[in-house]
């Protein structure tokens, strides 16, 4: 059932991408859908968008994927087949965001970065350039 549920999930997000920009013209310079969560017994659908622009254009951008919510539901149930078309509901996605503060905040305290190392199977593809270099 969990595969079915990452399917469902996939698609759903794929047709509410292609749907939303055709359909709804938004202040924010661009809103993409992130993210796609859905209840097992699919009746229920959070969808996380994210919005590049000011918070004022970024809320604007959520309200007006709900005040069109039934119509975006309506298109869905026409492109995806399911015994029930969910109910979505939007949410702003802050991911972006909080790991560009995250960077922000540990480029301000300073750490030194860290090497990479590579992992086993990296290792192994090379050690010949290794060898090469040492003679």
């Amino acid at each position: 059932m969990n595969h079915r549920l990452d399917r469902v999930r996939e698609v759903i997000k794929r047709e509410l991408s292609e749907i939303i920009p055709r359909e709804i013209a938004f202040k924010a310079t661009l809103v993409t859908v992130q993210q796609v969560d859905i209840t097992p017994d699919l009746k229920q659908c959070h969808v996380f968008v994210s919005a590049i622009g000011t918070d004022s254009e970024k809320q604007a951008a959520l309200n007006a994927l709900d005040e069109r919510r039934k119509f975006l539901q309506h298109s869905l149930s026409k492109r995806v087949v399911l015994k029930y078309t969910p109910q979505l509901h939007f949410k702003l996605d802050t991911a972006i965001e909080r790991g560009t503060r995250v960077i922000s905040i540990l480029d301000q305290i300073g750490l030194p970065e860290l090497p990479i190392t590579p992992g086993p199977d990296e290792r192994q593809n090379a050690e010949p350039y290794q060898a090469l270099n040492e003679e």
